[in-house]
């Protein structure tokens, strides 16, 4: 059985910002994409179009001093939405992330148009981010 073209579409999407491309990660996101990120303390907010969610990475990267990755362990999607199960890593301030998440990406038209991660233990995250 084939995948969903909206499974190659995430797979491209997590490849590209994993390699930094983030011309090839703005040809998955449409113009007006919404990002909902909580539990991130100073970058908790929704983003809106592409330039937003593109400054959002880039404070992620600051925060971080360029450790944030993924490790994605499961794509699944139908024709409105796609989900990634993923691992997030990073460093701050002397602090280690390791943190389980689950992200959801509306889609539509061979784009993402809106995502929302879900962390499944707040705790770390928020102790790593305060």
């Amino acid at each position: 059985m084939a995948e969903h073209s909206n499974v190659d579409l995430l797979r491209r999407a997590y490849d590209a910002f994993g390699k930094g491309d983030m011309e090839a990660l703005g040809g998955a996101f449409a113009d007006d994409i919404k990002w909902h990120i909580r539990g991130v303390g100073v970058l908790d907010g929704d983003y809106t179009g592409r330039d937003a969610v593109f400054g959002f990475f880039g404070r992620l990267a600051e925060e971080t001093g360029g450790t944030f990755r993924l490790d994605v362990h499961d794509l699944l999607a139908n024709d409105e939405h796609g989900v990634a199960i993923v691992t997030t890593h990073a460093t701050r301030n002397g602090k280690t992330l390791d943190a389980s998440a689950v992200h959801v990406s509306h889609v539509r038209d061979g784009r993402m148009t809106e995502f929302w991660g879900a962390l499944t233990d707040p705790a770390p995250t928020l102790e790593f981010w305060a």
